[in-house]
């Protein structure tokens, strides 16, 4: 097992891969430490039904690492880590699941800090929290999402400003993907700001609300990437930028709260040369580990929502080194984050 990890493709150097199990909780976890050389690795812990181990090995390296760089370009003192509850999120989650993580977390002393993800929730977070310190995102004022969002929308802005030389995003047409927490207040933002929702879910009853609430247009799932849109906003699950869909896109520029939204590296350079702009995933969708790193530190919370806004202004900078040096935005967001976390 070992050895498949180091030799996994997306195996960074990884500090440290922890698999945790326990019998009684039928837990099975693991727990990725990308880089400490800023603090304590934070980044959230995923619950979902991966049909193998080795996916959810995948996502987890993956997720990790973009958590290292998400949290560098944001200026916090963390460094990345993330961790995955190998399970199905309706069906499986118990008060003892959540307490054995805990118990896992406690046993690597800090390195790692955990807080909600897709798939669990500020009360999964309470029951981890029963049995470790190593934890944030809790009780009402724990839920990260409107934060993600807020960051989404100030950076949807900025890229509307850079590419389209526009103050306003009214009567602009975003397609927005996924309608859960931080999608469906994203497009309450959009809407807010007079923009035009075309949207798709797997999840009927977000589909009906987002009709009744927002006026959106709702397509199937794979026909949002053939939509006639200004914006092309994933906020579902990650890679949905490929050269499948990339080739239908008719946006001229991504802005969304996915994480790891581009399947390879390459997809950075197809972007510039289709002449779309792409928000980098770990800058724009900061907004709610910021929050997450106030409560945990208890910093005071009134420069909070200065600090989410601030995304536009380094999205904005890396816009324009970007085109200064002829570089994939997401190059340019790597370079950003490395300069500030390596060692």
């Amino acid at each position: 097992m070992t050895a498949f990890v180091f030799n996994e493709i997306n195996f960074d150097n990884h500090e440290q891969v922890v698999f945790a199990s326990e019998a009684k909780s039928g837990l099975k976890a693991i727990i990725a430490v990308h880089n400490t050389n800023l603090g304590p690795a934070m980044g959230g812990c995923r619950m979902w039904n991966y049909a193998t181990e080795a996916e959810a090995v995948r996502d987890v390296l993956r997720l990790s690492r973009g958590m290292t760089y998400k949290n560098a370009v944001a200026g916090l003192p963390i460094g990345g880590g993330k961790s995955v509850i190998i399970g199905n999120p309706k069906t499986d989650k118990t008060p003892a699941l959540f307490e054995a993580l805990g118990e896992a977390l406690e046993r690597l002393g800090g390195r790692y800090i955990t807080a909600e993800d897709v798939g669990t929730s500020p009360a999964d977070m309470a029951n981890v929290a029963g049995k470790t310190k190593y934890v944030a995102g809790l009780g009402d004022r724990g839920d990260p999402s409107p934060f993600t969002a807020l960051g989404c929308f100030v950076g949807a802005q900025a890229a509307v400003k850079h590419k389209l030389g526009r103050d306003s995003l009214e009567g602009l047409v975003v397609a927005l993907q996924g309608l859960g927490h931080v999608g469906y207040d994203y497009a309450r933002r959009l809407k807010e700001a007079g923009a035009k929702l075309i949207v798709s879910d797997i999840d009927e009853g977000a589909l009906k609300r987002a009709k009744e609430e927002l006026g959106a247009e709702i397509v199937g799932t794979d026909a949002i990437y053939d939509v006639q849109a200004d914006i092309y906003a994933p906020c579902a699950l990650g890679a949905t930028v490929n050269p499948d869909t990339l080739k239908r896109l008719k946006a001229k520029i991504i802005a969304g709260a996915a994480n790891n939204q581009l399947s390879t590296p390459d997809m950075g350079i197809a972007c510039r040369e289709q002449g779309i702009l792409y928000a980098p995933d770990f800058v724009i969708n900061a907004g709610g580990i910021i929050k997450v790193c106030y409560e945990y530190m208890n910093t005071p919370e009134d420069g909070m929502d200065a600090h989410v806004r601030r995304i536009a202004d380094t999205l904005t900078e890396v816009f324009q080194r970007a085109d200064a040096d002829n570089l994939p935005t997401s190059v340019v967001a790597d370079q950003v984050a490395e300069a500030r976390f390596r060692k």
